[in-house]
């Protein structure tokens, strides 16, 4: 657990022990919903997305640093 998710916890564990029974665990699922419907409206991916994202990034990356050497290569050899 990260340490916002360890400080969300400790949030939770006061208010759970100084609100009446099941209020703690509605206000959570209530914020939980409502943090989540506005992630979605903010068009925010998940970190299995990102990364999946980032590979493909990457790759690209590689391929056209492989086509911009290999066009150099011909620029060489068409221009001399």
């Amino acid at each position: 657990m990260d340490k916002r998710q360890d400080v969300i916890e400790s949030i939770l564990e006061i208010g759970r022990k100084t609100m009446p029974t099941g209020m703690a665990d509605a206000i959570k699922d209530n914020s939980l919903a409502l943090m989540r419907s506005k992630l979605e409206e903010m068009d925010v991916v998940s970190r299995e997305e990102f990364d999946i994202q980032t590979g493909v990034l990457a790759k690209t990356r590689a391929e056209l640093e492989r086509l911009e050497a290999r066009l150099a290569t011909l620029e060489q050899k068409f221009v001399k």
